[in-house]
């Protein structure tokens, strides 16, 4: 048995929201739940893939490692000034 009053109050039928509409019901402390992701929406569930690319940090992860689907002259350069670095 736990000890009395020091448990917080459990909520069997706890409701997660996202976007407003209700995507399912879980056990929590908390009564109701407000999310912005869950595996409904996620792009690793849905199959989505959206890279959010800021200073072209994925191009340049791309090209340091050898992943870049596009041959450019530029990328050329680049490989071999951080080749000298």
């Amino acid at each position: 048995m736990p000890k009395a009053d020091i448990h917080p109050k459990w909520y069997p039928e706890a409701q997660v929201y996202c976007n407003g509409e209700l995507v399912m019901t879980v056990g929590s402390t908390k009564p109701e739940m407000n999310i912005d992701v869950w595996s409904g929406n996620h792009p690793f569930y849905t199959g989505t893939q959206k890279i959010i690319d800021t200073e072209g940090r994925v191009e340049r992860f791309l090209r340091k490692y050898g992943m870049s689907t596009e041959t450019d002259d530029a990328g050329t350069d680049d490989k071999k000034a951080d080749a000298k670095k």
